[in-house]
């Protein structure tokens, strides 16, 4: 079956460096990682291809983390395309390829 969502997260911990910050990014593209969805992980977000509940429970978990790692807070900027009869990155993007 053909993913029905795309979904594109900017994951912004707070925490007191840059370097810890990174470090936080690194853990939340993990839990993309060890979902078992679709993804691409660009400068400023990472890109989800799969079915949009599950693609924003991972998101949901994402969030979890950062604060059980211990940032005080979290910001997720999601952008989000449903299509019930299908989408996948590379449709929206074969033109560039």
């Amino acid at each position: 079956m053909m993913a029905t969502a795309l979904v594109s997260v900017q994951i912004i911990p707070k925490a007191s460096s840059t370097k810890e910050v990174i470090g936080l990014v690194d853990e939340a593209i993990k839990i993309i990682d060890s979902s078992g969805v679709n993804y691409e992980v660009h400068p400023l977000e990472t890109t989800m291809e799969g079915e949009l509940e599950h693609l924003l429970a991972v998101i949901a978990e994402m969030n979890k983390k950062m604060i059980e790692l211990g940032s005080p807070n979290v910001i997720s900027q999601v952008k989000i395309l449903y299509q019930p009869e299908g989408i996948t990155m590379g449709r929206l993007t074969e033109k560039y390829r």
